[in-house]
Formats: C-alpha cells, structure tokens, sequence
C-alpha cells in the first residue's frame, strides 16, 4: 500500500530545466503517494526565474500556496505582489485567466502546486500565440502538440468533399 504522505523538506527534484529565463526545479510526488485525480509538485525558482511561460488551461485548474521567498503573479492582464503564505487561483479560461510566477526576489521562491489532472488539456500562450494540446495517458500514446494561433485551418482542410467510393 502507498503511503499517502510526502514531507516536502524530503521529495526528491526530478524535473529539472535551465532554459535562461525558465529555469526551475520540480519535484512532482502525486503518484508516489497515491493521488488519482489531483497533481502535486514542489516548484523552485531562482530569482530572475520563471518555470514556465505565461499561458492558460481550458482544462486543468491549479492553485499555488507560496513556502518561501517573494515575486511577482502575472495574471491576465494585471501583476501582482506575492510572497510567503499567499495562495493563488488559477481557474480554467482564456487570456483572462493565463497566469505566470516569476521569481523577483534576490533568494529562491518556493511553491507548492495543486492542480486538477485531466487525460485532454489545452492551453494557450497568449505571449506567444501558440496552442497547445496535451492528451494520452494509460496505454494510449502521450500526444503533445503546440502550434501558432495564426496557422489554423479550415475544418475541411485537406479533406475530400467527394463521397468515398465503396469497395466492391
């Protein structure tokens, strides 16, 4: 039987980027304790650091509870103030709702997140005007794509609007 407890002073970072600006550390402990249908990670930012970049879920919501340091939230289109103690929403939507955590400190931020796991996710990057969509999971192939807002397609795009001829 799984036990359902992780201390945070003892998961292990396994998730670990040095993109320039996203550089960060995670440590995801949600499978190791049990849990089904929520995500959890311990995130790490230096300062000067994002983990990811500005973006929203049609899907997935996250909260985020701040362990240490102090940076800054973008969100939609205001930024806010954050520091030790402060929890953050992170509903599902649009550009209205994108979100970002950006270390702005001059000592590591620390968080705690939270999200709601969904098999299909999309998001979006309203920095970047891309879309991505993320789904798999079980025996099912892992499908991660990302794509340029502005290269959509016709729904009929590539397909025959000629009836399919029957084999006989």
């Amino acid at each position: 039987m799984t036990k359902p407890i992780a201390n945070l002073d003892e998961v292990e970072f396994t998730d670990i980027e040095a993109n320039g600006f996203y550089t960060s550390k995670r440590a995801q402990f949600s499978a190791a304790i049990g849990a089904k249908q929520l995500g959890y990670n311990l995130t790490e930012l230096a300062p000067g650091c994002a983990q990811c970049p500005f973006h929203s879920h049609r899907c997935e919501e996250e909260m985020f509870l701040i362990l240490d340091g102090e940076g800054e939230l973008r969100y939609g289109k205001d930024t806010y103030r954050i520091k030790k103690h402060d929890v953050i929403a992170c509903p599902t939507g649009g550009p209205e709702t994108a979100h970002q955590i950006i270390n702005t400190g001059s000592v590591p931020l620390r968080y705690l997140s939270l999200s709601t796991m969904a098999d299909v996710e999309v998001c979006e990057y309203p920095d970047s005007d891309k879309v991505g969509v993320y789904a798999g999971g079980g025996d099912a192939p892992r499908l991660r794509k990302l794509v340029r807002s502005e290269s959509g397609v016709d729904y009929y795009d590539r397909e025959s609007t000629e009836p399919r001829r029957q084999k006989t």
